[in-house]
């Protein structure tokens, strides 16, 4: 829990002044009593005395200042909550670089199995679409809420040729903007708020690499910031990545280094007001997706107390006003 008006509780202070003042109050009264009867007499004359019941109406009061000044700083608590409509498009790089076997058993592979892991554990309401991207994208499935669709076309990644980021990034846009949520907005008296800054779409992009060709990918993440659609960026592989390629000659194979480029994938996801992780092995790369789909499965929303604790303090003085008058004559 936190407070807006943290200083307000500086009057919670005065409570055990209260308390004092009523304990003061209660002696004044007994003493003026015992000017006028004897102690003797004192079961004789009031053979129904209240005992602990006197204390109620004191107690309520102090519980009611206590929810009224808690109120006055203006608690609020976050939780975390399903999201109520989410798109997701999957973007992977099946360029050839991505049949390194730096990750068990090759680092497309290991992909797929980590996307498996995302589409399987997003709520049923989130809808899902995969494209898989070398130097020109190719949607595999619109986005749906049939996950099993989305894990069938996961099952049709063909690896080869360059890489065009920036062009994976700028169809995916064209799918998910028109099936986005305006950002959620505060709702209900009590001030509920959700992630004002996301609409109801992102962008998850695995690569091992940067751009070779087509558009630049960090024009498109700006895009991307300006729709509010995040892009959450993977980069796979290790700096000991290597491919065999066949040699121009015709004759043999040529050993190709293939390090990632995690920095190109971060400025990326950072354009885009997303976030990007780095992953060297399959079981790394699974907990992330792990990850991401939590997080995007949900969403943190922030709920403000104030008006619950003004109405359980006036409720409570309310009580505790009826339950002196009823019993002793006063109010308190």
């Amino acid at each position: 829990m936190s407070f807006a008006t943290p200083s307000a509780l500086l009057a919670l202070l005065a409570l055990p002044a209260v308390v004092a003042w009523y304990a003061i109050r209660r002696r004044e009264r007994r003493r003026a009593a015992e000017a006028f009867v004897a102690p003797r007499m004192v079961p004789s004359v009031t053979p129904h005395r209240p005992g602990r019941r006197r204390e109620v109406p004191l107690a309520l009061l102090v519980l009611a200042l206590l929810a009224l000044i808690l109120a006055s700083a203006r608690p609020r608590v976050t939780r975390t909550v399903a999201v109520e409509r989410l798109t997701t498009m999957l973007a992977i790089d099946v360029s050839g670089s991505m049949l390194a076997t730096d990750v068990s058993p090759n680092r497309v592979s290991a992909a797929q199995r980590a996307a498996d892991v995302f589409v399987l554990g997003m709520p049923s309401r989130v809808g899902v679409g995969v494209m898989q991207f070398n130097q020109a994208p190719t949607v595999l499935a619109l986005p749906t809420r049939d996950h099993g669709a989305a894990l069938d076309a996961l099952g049709r990644l063909h690896v080869g040729g360059g890489t065009a980021i920036g062009d994976a990034i700028v169809e995916a846009l064209g799918i998910l903007h028109g099936s986005a949520d305006p950002p959620a907005r505060a709702t209900g008296a009590a001030g509920a708020s959700g992630e004002s800054g996301r609409s109801g779409a992102a962008i998850v992009l695995l690569s091992d690499g940067k751009a070779t060709s087509g558009s630049s990918p960090i024009a498109a993440a700006r895009e991307a910031a300006r729709l509010r659609i995040p892009i959450f960026t993977v980069a796979l592989g290790t700096a000991t990545g290597t491919i065999a390629i066949p040699r121009r000659a015709g004759v043999g194979e040529a050993v190709v280094h293939v390090p990632p480029d995690p920095q190109a994938l971060g400025e990326i996801a950072h354009a885009s007001g997303g976030r990007s992780y780095t992953a060297a092995d399959a079981g790394r790369l699974s907990e992330i997706y792990r990850q991401l789909g939590a997080q995007l499965g949900h969403r943190r929303e922030t709920l403000d107390l104030t008006y619950y604790l003004i109405g359980a303090g006036l409720l409570l003085l309310v009580l505790g006003s009826a339950a002196s008058l009823a019993w002793f004559g006063r109010l308190i």
